[in-house]
């Protein structure tokens, strides 16, 4: 996410919506993929990708430069991804396969690339499933996003240890969750 100017985030909270909408335009691809790393489900990062932005549009006028923007919409857009993403699981049940991608695509090799980037991601999203969800945004910032322990701390609002910890943790699960799934593949 490029930088912010000062300026510009001082209009926008003074309720420039020019400045507003200019702000929406750096940063909404950025926070739609923070939303889809933590939350799994495109629909689900869209819908906090919105909320993320109602929310900003709302208190902007209290941020009071004391970190960067792009850290508080951090911690914002991670906050409200947990959310999303707990209520979303409550609801959700296994994904059934996607016959229409046969359906809709041509055979051959550019249909055996999409298989398998959609198994690799469903891979992914799987190994994060099973952290919960500190665990999972921990990860995705530092793993996906390449935050600093320190970042992370600030964005999340927890001590540096804290995060060690939930790495640690988070870490130690992918692995064992990892080998399990090997072995049950390679019983077949």
């Amino acid at each position: 996410m490029r930088e912010i100017p000062d300026d510009l985030v001082k209009m926008a909270a003074r309720g420039d919506r020019t400045a507003f909408e200019e702000i929406y335009k750096l940063t909404s691809g950025y926070v739609f993929a923070v939303a889809l790393r933590v939350c799994i489900f495109p629909e689900t990062a869209e819908e906090v990708t919105q909320d993320v932005f109602v929310k900003l549009h709302r208190d902007l006028w209290q941020f009071n430069f004391k970190s960067e923007l792009k850290t508080w919409m951090y911690r914002i857009t991670v906050n409200t991804a947990i959310d999303y993403y707990n209520r979303e699981k409550k609801r959700r049940t296994r994904e059934v396969a996607d016959d229409s991608l046969i359906e809709n695509h041509g055979v051959g090799s550019e249909l055996e690339k999409k298989i398998d980037k959609e198994a690799n991601e469903k891979a992914v999203k799987e190994l994060l499933a099973a952290l919960n969800s500190d665990q999972r945004s921990c990860v995705v910032l530092r793993e996906i996003e390449g935050l600093s322990y320190e970042e992370i701390a600030k964005v999340l609002k927890v001590k540096i240890n804290t995060v060690r910890t939930r790495l640690k943790r988070a870490r130690e699960i992918l692995v064992r969750t990892a080998q399990q799934k090997k072995e049950a593949k390679d019983e077949l």
